[in-house]
């Protein structure tokens, strides 16, 4: 007599909805994480919330990625290293566009550009991956230390960009003024809301128009006045 068949599919965790087969099935993981990352930290999330968001089992999660640290790292790498190859070719086409007349504004949108690029796409994994970024990049204990893991190689190659655009910087004023730019760069990307209520609807944190029409120019000014002024301290 034959087994009465089983309501679940083979491999299918009883109670949770099937999500794919092998990589669609890890990116739906990843996806899920990504999301309560960026909202609630690294410390405010647990594997099982990310098992529940993505609709599996937490051993399903173990197996694939091992601890909750090795997957928020699984994270913060996959997109991590689409924007650098978007951001280093970018800044490559510009030097081989402009050899002997590149200007920092110019650099800058080269670095930023591929960032409000995939912003403008609406596309809301990238979204929450800005807001994670931002998130980062102000935590003090381990924050510094990720960034500079994934981050680290891109960043050199645009302060080398800005000292041909600009011979006679002094190069520990082109690193401050990348501290502030990542700051003014990731508060914009992360769509925070801040803007809209401080200027009574005036302008939308959203509005990555009106980002790109202005982020470049602002930064690119900044840099500029700092080297100008070159301070002492």
């Amino acid at each position: 007599m034959m087994a009465k068949a089983n309501g679940n599919q083979a491999g299918t965790p009883r109670g949770r909805r099937p999500k794919g087969q092998g990589p669609d099935l890890r990116e739906a993981i990843l996806n899920a994480a990504e999301g309560l990352f960026s909202r609630h930290g690294f410390y405010g999330v647990t594997v099982r919330q990310v098992a529940a968001e993505a609709g599996v089992d937490t051993a399903l999660i173990h197996y694939y990625f091992g601890a909750k640290r090795e997957l928020f790292d699984s994270v913060f790498a996959r997109r991590a290293e689409i924007l650098n190859e978007a951001r280093l070719g970018a800044m490559r086409a510009y030097q081989a566009a402009q050899p002997d007349s590149m200007t920092v504004e110019g650099v800058i949108e080269a670095f930023i550009g591929p960032l409000v690029d995939l912003s403008m796409t609406d596309d809301p994994h990238w979204k929450n991956y800005f807001r994670l970024v931002a998130l980062v990049n102000n935590t003090p204990d381990w924050g510094g230390e990720t960034m500079h893991r994934y981050f680290d190689p891109v960043v050199h190659r645009l302060i080398d960009a800005l000292k041909a655009a600009m011979p006679d910087a002094e190069i520990r004023d082109l690193y401050w003024c990348y501290q502030f730019l990542t700051g003014s760069m990731m508060l914009a990307l992360s769509e925070t809301g801040r803007i809209d209520q401080l200027s009574d609807g005036l302008c939308r944190s959203s509005d990555m128009q009106a980002v790109r029409a202005r982020l470049f120019a602002y930064c690119a000014a900044g840099i500029q006045e700092v080297v100008r002024r070159h301070p002492e301290a």
